[in-house]
C-alpha cells in the first residue's frame, strides 16, 4: 500500500507558525525568528537551531534512502521552491551568521514589507481609493458647475396673452437664495395666472461667477430697451427683495427708469432677520477668506438641514430641493457664498428716498423658520414708509412657510391678484348708453 506524503497546513494570513505533520509521526511546531528556527521536541521543550526547509527535513527523515522516498523529497523541494518564488510560502529568515548589511538583508526587508502589505485589508484599500476618487470628482464637478453659466441673463417665460395685451409692461423676478435658473422659471410658471394680468414674465438668472449688482443692472436695462418697456414690476423672492430694491434705485439713478412696483416675498431687511446665523456667518467668513465650499459637501449639509426642518417640507420637497443643489444646473458655490456675503453686508437705509414713486408691498408667513417675519415686515415699512402701500397680507397656509410660491401657487395667486387690483386697477367699462 502506498504511503501518503506529508501534509502542509497553514494558519490565517500573518501567522508565523508552520505546522508539519507526517503520517504516523507526532506533531512538531516550528517557530521562526531573526536567529533561525526554534523547535519544540516531544517533551515540549524548545531548542534553538538553524532553520531547515521542510523538504530538507523530509530528506533527513528518509535517511538518504533511494527510490520512492528520494523522489518524493525532490518533488516536495520543487513544490516548496515554486510556492516561495511567488511569495506564498513561509518567508525566508536571515541567517544569524550574515551581517546586517549582508546579501540577505535587503531581501529580508522586502519580504517583511510584503508580509505587511498582505495584512492590509482590501476593504480599507478600496474605501480609501473610493474616497480619494470621490473628492477628485467633486472638485472637477464643482469647477464645471461654476463655469457653466458665467453671465447674468434675463430668462423669459412666453405667454401669448401677456404679450398681446401688455407689450410694454413686464414682471421681473429676482430669485432668492440658492435659487437656480430653472427654479426661477418654475416660480414664474406657477404664478403665471396672476402675473400675466399686468405684464409679461421674466426672471434674472444670476451668474455663477458671483453676485454682481452692476452687471444685473446692465442686464435689466438691456432687456427694458430691447422690449421697449415702459412699466416694470419687480418680484423680490426672499433675499431677491434686497436685490430688487437696490436695482430699482440704480435704474432710477443711472438710467432714469422708475419701477412701478416691488413685491417683497418674505424678504429679510438685514442680516439680523435671518434666523440661522451659524451657517450663514460661516459661509461668509469662508468666502471672504478665499475658500470655496465643494458642491457635494454643500449638498450634504443642505440635505441634513432640510431633514432637521422636516416640519416645513414634505419628503418629496426635501428630495427635490437637495438634488437640485447637486445637479450641473445648480447655482455654483461661488454664487451662493457671494449671495450670503451680500445679505450679510446689505444696508437698506442707503436706498431710502431713492425709489421715487415706486410702490412696495410685503407678504410673508408668521410661521417662517428662515426669516423673522415680524422684524422684517416692520423694518421695511419703517424705512420705506413713503413707498410701502401694504404689509399685512400673509401666506399662512403655505408649506414650506418661507417664500414658496412654486410649491403653493393657490396661496400666492389670490394675494397677488388682490394687490394688483388694489394698486393698479384695470380701466373699467363705460356706463351703459341709451338713446334718451
Amino acid at each position: 500500500m502506498r504511503t501518503p506524503g506529508p501534509v502542509f497546513r497553514r494558519r490565517a494570513p500573518g501567522s508565523q507558525r508552520l505546522r508539519l505533520r507526517s503520517p504516523g509521526r507526532s506533531r512538531r511546531d516550528f517557530r521562526y525568528g531573526a536567529a533561525g528556527a526554534v523547535r519544540r521536541d516531544r517533551d515540549g521543550a524548545f531548542t534553538a537551531g538553524k532553520r531547515r526547509s521542510w523538504p530538507e527535513q523530509l530528506n533527513g527523515r528518509t535517511g538518504g534512502a533511494s527510490g520512492r522516498a528520494r523522489d518524493l523529497a525532490g518533488f516536495a523541494g520543487f513544490i516548496y521552491g515554486f510556492r516561495c518564488g511567488y511569495g506564498r510560502g513561509v518567508p525566508r529568515v536571515q541567517d544569524p551568521s550574515q551581517s546586517e548589511g549582508g546579501p540577505g538583508s535587503a531581501e529580508g526587508r522586502l519580504l517583511k514589507h510584503a508580509a505587511e502589505l498582505k495584512r492590509f485589508s482590501r476593504r480599507n484599500f478600496l474605501m480609501g481609493t473610493g474616497a480619494a476618487s470621490l473628492l477628485a470628482a467633486d472638485m472637477f464637478f464643482t469647477r464645471y458647475v461654476q463655469a457653466e453659466r458665467r453671465t447674468n441673463k434675463i430668462l423669459t417665460v412666453g405667454d401669448d396673452f401677456a404679450e398681446s395685451y401688455y407689450p410694454h409692461s413686464s414682471w421681473i423676478l429676482f430669485p432668492g437664495y440658492k435659487t437656480s435658473w430653472e427654479e426661477a422659471q418654475w416660480i414664474l410658471n406657477s404664478l403665471r395666472g396672476a402675473l400675466r394680468q399686468r405684464g409679461q414674465l421674466a426672471a434674472v438668472g444670476y451668474s455663477n461667477e458671483g453676485l454682481d449688482i452692476d452687471q444685473i443692472v446692465i442686464a435689466v436695462i438691456g432687456y427694458v430697451r430691447a422690449k421697449k418697456l415702459t412699466s416694470l414690476y419687480f418680484y423680490g423672492h426672499s433675499f431677491g427683495g434686497m436685490v430688487a430694491t437696490q436695482v430699482a434705485a440704480r435704474l432710477r439713478e443711472l438710467h432714469g427708469v422708475e419701477v412701478e412696483f416691488i413685491l417683497l416675498d418674505s424678504s429679510p431687511y438685514s442680516k439680523f432677520d435671518v434666523l440661522d446665523q451659524s451657517w450663514f456667518e460661516g459661509v461668509v467668513v469662508l468666502y471672504e477668506g478665499g475658500f470655496r465650499v465643494p458642491t457635494v459637501l454643500r449638498g450634504g449639509y443642505e440635505l441634513g438641514e432640510r431633514i432637521v426642518h422636516k416640519d416645513e417640507r414634505s419628503w418629496r420637497q426635501v428630495l427635490d430641493q437637495s438634488l437640485e443643489q447637486l445637479s450641473p444646473i445648480a447655482p455654483s458655490s461661488v454664487l451662493i457664498q457671494s449671495e450670503s456675503a451680500y445679505i450679510y453686508h446689505f444696508d437698506a437705509t442707503r436706498f431710502a428716498g431713492m425709489l421715487g414713486g415706486t410702490r412696495m408691498a410685503f407678504i410673508g408667513n408668521p410661521r417662517d423658520g428662515t426669516v423673522n417675519y415680524e422684524t422684517a415686515r416692520q423694518s421695511w415699512a419703517q424705512t420705506f414708509a413713503a413707498n410701502m402701500v401694504s404689509n399685512d397680507r400673509r401666506t399662512e397656509d403655505a408649506l414650506p412657510a418661507h417664500a414658496s410660491p412654486q410649491w403653493n401657487p393657490f396661496v400666492y395667486r389670490p394675494i397677488i391678484e388682490e394687490l394688483q387690483d388694489e394698486i393698479f386697477p384695470l380701466p373699467s367699462g363705460g356706463h351703459r348708453m341709451t338713446a334718451f
